[in-house]
């Protein structure tokens, strides 16, 4: 293994430090927000296959590890849409 692949690596290892201790179903939002841009919580419900109540709970200890940042939809007020940070 090179220099440079080694140090990628551990960059990546550190990228996810703060979502590690997290909940499984926390890691699961982050993964699938790490593969898609932006999703509104039912999209994330959606894509995770895991109820709404437990998303939302996934979504509350991401933003407490400050790995998702979440705005308002320009297209529905309403709606939060959600990011990784990470």
């Amino acid at each position: 293994m090179s220099t440079t692949e080694a140090v990628t690596r551990d960059e990546g290892a550190d990228r996810w430090a703060d979502v590690r201790d997290l909940p499984p179903s926390a890691k699961l939002v982050a993964k699938v927000l790490d593969y898609n841009e932006t999703l509104s919580q039912s999209q994330l419900a959606e894509e995770t296959l895991l109820p709404p109540r437990t998303v939302r709970y996934a979504l509350t200890r991401l933003e407490d590890a400050d790995a998702v940042e979440s705005r308002f939809s320009f297209s529905d007020a309403r709606k939060r849409l959600y990011s990784l940070k990470i």
